[in-house]
């Protein structure tokens, strides 16, 4: 695609998206470059409307979605705040069924975790701004670089600042919420299946974010959505083969 064409989607995408749902796009990506933590207070409607170069009014209707979402909690008196994810898509309603040691609960979250990341990249490479594509490459980076050095726990957080920051170029809220959350689930189920392997799988996912990074870059949507299949089915087919192992371990 080129990039007078991605413009042109770009542009086009913008035209029919109400001024509150890309203010409230805009919430969540400074939540997310701010690093802000459930608790943390936000600035008043004021100073997010001078941020973000729009109207209290429009403000206002961001932060009521978002309340909806479970995002952000008003307090009247008090101000806005991160709330806890325990809203619409978040984790009050999903952890109340999921089990982390049931294989078909896992081989079901890989299911609809392919399904998600396969329309966030296609997304992002519609609409990423050069700033979120520079925030993807220092994930994928940062990644690397705990693949190098042996740091599952820098590898870990380059692997989740990947994922989130390619659910943000999605400029889709609804999908940035439930990427965050299945990761979250994920990470309970990993402990019980891959907890401690920085090996060929994590060379391997150092690989296929670069490619879906490269499809994103390139503004070619569909080569982005099977890039990222790819990746979740080789992360599925090592967490099988992690699971296999432990339980040939267990019986002798």
């Amino acid at each position: 695609m080129t990039q007078a064409r991605r413009t042109h989607d770009q542009q086009s995408d913008e035209v029919y998206r109400p001024g509150y749902e890309v203010a409230a796009e805009q919430l969540l990506e400074l939540i997310a470059r701010a690093g802000l933590r459930p608790g943390d207070r936000l600035p008043t409607e004021n100073e997010l409307a001078m941020q973000l170069g729009t109207s209290r009014t429009v403000v206002r209707e961001a932060v009521k979605i978002l309340s909806a979402l479970g995002r952000i909690r008003a307090h009247k008196g008090r101000g806005l705040f991160v709330a806890d994810d325990e809203g619409m898509l978040g984790t009050g309603r999903w952890a109340s069924f999921f089990v982390p040691d049931d294989l078909d609960h896992v081989y079901m979250l890989f299911e609809f975790r392919r399904a998600q990341e396969m329309e966030t990249s296609r997304l992002a490479a519609h609409r990423a701004t050069p700033a979120e594509m520079a925030a993807i490459q220092r994930a994928a980076d940062l990644c690397r670089h705990g693949f190098d050095i042996g740091s599952e726990d820098v590898f870990t957080e380059g692997d989740d600042l990947f994922h989130r920051s390619v659910s943000i170029a999605s400029h889709n809220m609804f999908l940035q919420v439930a990427v965050a959350e299945a990761r979250r689930l994920q990470a309970q189920s990993n402990l019980f299946g891959m907890r401690g392997t920085i090996g060929g799988h994590a060379g391997k996912a150092v690989a296929e974010h670069e490619a879906i990074h490269q499809a994103i870059r390139a503004g070619d949507p569909e080569a982005a959505a099977q890039a990222a299949a790819t990746h979740i089915d080789n992360t599925l087919d090592e967490y099988r083969r992690a699971i296999q192992q432990r339980i040939f371990s267990s019986d002798r």
